[in-house]
């Protein structure tokens, strides 16, 4: 039988030409593998799996890695075991992340005429001297002219990521930074604070470089909800602001806990009320026999702090009605000096059943979280 509620499906590409200086994702830069092909066809054979099980999906997200590096024939290859095994809703939201320095105009036709419909580049600054801190190929003339042909052919629905927090970023060319794009256009922005993982170039040379500190960037955080707000963008989750009708479908799909499939190395599932992801090592999803693993949390507690802190990451907030649904227990029940407090500060907002953060409250949500849950 059918779902009757379409699904989100996700397809990690971890080829890159090399690793960004802040980068813990899983990605290999592409010229070291030897893999390639074997990888393709054992997302292929992932993605099979569910053939015949009539699931329908509503929104489709090549994410990596450089998706873009996918070669015209590997990228129709997949897209054909993808609609050969699922049920594809007329209105997919078909999103592929791009690097601007690797997508051409030829490969760009070949994924539109695969069903592309959403492309989101990853920008980070139209500055020289920052991009390089973070050990970006492209400059902001790639970008542009990856604009510029992505709209020529026809695509309306753009999203761009920035950044702020980089090394020898300052609050005026952060803003100057936003008043580019903000002149360009896009969609959907995504505006989202360096973190210095553990483990990369920039974690590991943190002494040596400079950051703007924390005031700076708190600035940097309200200049962008400021401008784009001005600029028509609804700030509608934390890190992420869109035109009206833009808002992406597929990210919220993880923010609401609604279900998705995700196929490659390392990727996560939540589908069928289990929630179960791919090994993180290539060799042991390349294994045709490898197991996925179970992820999710048996504990109340846990599955309610999930909920909660992924309900407040967005505008829309928490509804307090599903909650109790949910967990058969009032939200408010014990809270109600906290929330209080809380929402004198200016951090947070009851109206009707809906608790949400305000704008100063989602730069500080995670000290917030700690205190709800």
């Amino acid at each position: 039988m059918m779902k009757t509620d379409p699904i989100g499906l996700y397809v990690h590409i971890p080829f890159c030409v090399k690793k960004c200086a802040y980068c813990d994702f899983c990605s290999y830069p592409y010229e070291d593998i030897s893999w390639r092909e074997d990888y393709i066809r054992r997302i292929c054979c992932e993605i099979s799996a569910y053939e015949g099980k009539k699931i329908k999906v509503n929104s489709i997200f090549f994410g990596g890695g450089t998706p873009s590096l996918l070669t015209e024939a590997e990228f129709r290859y997949i897209v054909c075991a993808i609609k050969k095994s699922f049920i594809i809703s007329d209105d997919v939201e078909f999103t592929i992340e791009a690097n601007p320095k690797t997508l051409t105009e030829k490969n760009l036709t070949s994924y539109i005429d695969c069903g592309v419909n959403r492309i989101s580049i990853g920008l980070q600054s139209i500055h020289e001297n920052e991009l390089k801190s973070l050990g970006r190929i492209h400059n902001f003339s790639d970008f542009v002219d990856l604009y510029n042909l992505a709209r020529s052919l026809g695509i309306d629905n753009i999203n761009v990521d920035l950044m702020y927090g980089i090394p020898e970023q300052t609050k005026e060319s952060f803003a100057e930074t936003l008043n580019s794009l903000i002149e360009l256009a896009p969609e959907h922005i995504s505006v989202y604070g360096l973190m210095l993982e553990e483990g990369t170039p920039l974690y590991k040379n943190r002494d040596t470089i400079t950051l703007p500190t924390e005031d700076e960037e708190c600035d940097m955080y309200y200049l962008a909800s400021q401008k784009l707000s001005l600029a028509g963008y609804s700030h509608y989750e934390i890190s992420n602001y869109a035109m009206g009708g833009y808002e992406c479908r597929h990210n919220l799909k993880y923010w609401k806990c609604e279900e998705y499939i995700g196929v490659g190395v390392s990727a996560h599932s939540c589908f069928d009320g289990v929630r179960f992801a791919n090994p993180d090592g290539i060799s042991e999803y390349l294994d045709v026999n490898c197991k996925k693993y179970i992820t999710e949390d048996t504990d109340s507690t846990d599955k309610a702090y999930e909920y909660v802190m992924l309900c407040l990451r967005l505008a829309e907030g928490l509804s307090l009605s599903d909650y109790l649904s949910r967990f058969g227990v009032d939200f408010l029940t014990g809270r109600e000096s906290m929330i209080e407090r809380l929402c004198a500060l200016g951090y947070l907002c009851v109206q009707g059943d809906r608790l949400f953060l305000t704008d100063r409250g989602f730069y500080v949500s995670n000290a917030i979280l700690c205190e709800l849950i």
